[in-house]
């Protein structure tokens, strides 16, 4: 019986297991160039309070300037704490998918955690460069006060833009500062994705003074070789 108690108070202690890849590895990290800006460090799992955010109404402005809606398929890539999984379990409903991508491996256990019980969410462990999804496979894409910590974002462009779906969106939402202060001008952001053959289809000022900018992915076929992708100067860094 003791052995039995044990063994019990350990499994409510011990972390959940990530999950792992959904496909194999895309281009390799290494066949792209390094950004011509500062990587801001990872340092926290989520951008300020969830009640904050709900109360701006962060969630919905995206969501809506996204058109998502039921039946749809979303990644969330730098997951986090779930900020946006749990909102978006509900939005695409029982017929919609919800792909939780992250790369810190507590990040990762800590939403198995939190998502148990949401039959339409799967945890993905990604790569910095890769985010290792299905090909084909999704709807939309968020990365959320996220993307000024890719180490490397031409890598991970490319290698998502054949999980992308005919007409999915790419959504990043971002603070219009310099990485190192964990924000990417707007400029940089747009010349960072038209290097990988993005094309931007919408920008938003969000209410708490940051932006969205939303992007259509190229298709596979579309996409620059890795060795022609050239850096973006990062002007406002440099000032």
């Amino acid at each position: 019986m003791l052995r039995l108690s044990l063994l019990l108070s350990l499994a409510f202690v011990a972390p959940a297991q990530a999950a792992g890849p959904l496909s194999p590895p895309g281009a390799p990290a290494e066949a792209f160039p390094k950004p011509d800006r500062p990587v801001a460090e990872i340092v926290a799992p989520q951008w300020t309070a969830e009640a904050v955010r709900d109360k701006i109404g962060e969630f919905e402005a995206v969501a809506k300037a996204m058109r998502i809606g039921p039946g749809e398929t979303v990644a969330d890539i730098g997951a986090g704490s779930g900020y946006y999984v749990v909102r978006l379990s509900p939005r695409v409903g029982p017929s919609g998918k919800v792909l939780a991508e992250d790369v810190t491996p507590a990040y990762l256990a800590s939403l198995e955690r939190r998502v148990k019980g949401l039959g339409n969410v799967t945890v993905v462990r990604g790569e910095p460069h890769d985010p290792r999804l299905p090909p084909a496979s999704v709807d939309a894409v968020v990365l959320v006060h996220m993307y000024h910590e890719i180490t490397q974002p031409f890598g991970l462009l490319y290698n998502l833009a054949p999980a992308m779906r005919p007409g999915g969106r790419v959504g990043i939402l971002d603070a219009n500062d310099i990485p190192s202060r964990h924000g990417t001008p707007p400029a940089l952001l747009r010349c960072e994705l038209a290097a990988v053959g993005y094309r931007e289809t919408g920008f938003h000022p969000m209410p708490d003074g940051t932006y969205l900018a939303v992007f259509e992915a190229p298709t596979p076929e579309a996409r620059p070789k890795p060795d022609t992708i050239r850096p973006c100067k990062d002007a406002a860094s440099a000032r």
